[in-house]
């Protein structure tokens, strides 16, 4: 179980293999991602960070968020392996998925939150 201060509920990490990929998918939403990340995830994927911008992104302000694709009468990150209900870029990920589920939201929404995770217990 991942617990971090401040959070009064754990993850368990290994219930993301039964979930389908529920924080992946749903409602629409942004799904931020820095700088340095679209640098990496270029790397990784082979592609200037001109083109991850292009192909991969929506630009808010001076902000980016990567897009997403109808999926199961909503929304999926356009990463989202439908296969595998998985992420595809998974250790490219962006810190915003990274530090799911432990987000200041969820601390005062934590029904919304177990709603959305398996993995969630309350301490």
């Amino acid at each position: 179980m991942i617990r971090q201060d401040g959070f009064n509920y754990e993850f368990d990490s290994s219930k993301c293999d039964e979930c389908g990929g529920k924080c992946c998918t749903g409602e629409s939403g942004y799904i931020w991602i820095s700088e340095d990340e679209i640098r990496s995830l270029g790397e990784y994927l082979g592609y200037k960070p001109e083109l991850i911008k292009e192909i991969f992104l929506e630009k808010f302000d001076n902000k980016y968020s990567i897009k997403e694709k109808p999926y199961q009468n909503g929304w999926a990150c356009i990463f989202f392996d439908e296969k595998n209900k998985n992420c595809s870029i998974y250790e490219y990920r962006p810190k915003q998925c990274r530090t799911f589920p432990f987000w200041e939201h969820f601390k005062k929404n934590y029904k919304e939150l177990e709603r959305e995770c398996i993995g969630v217990r309350q301490l």
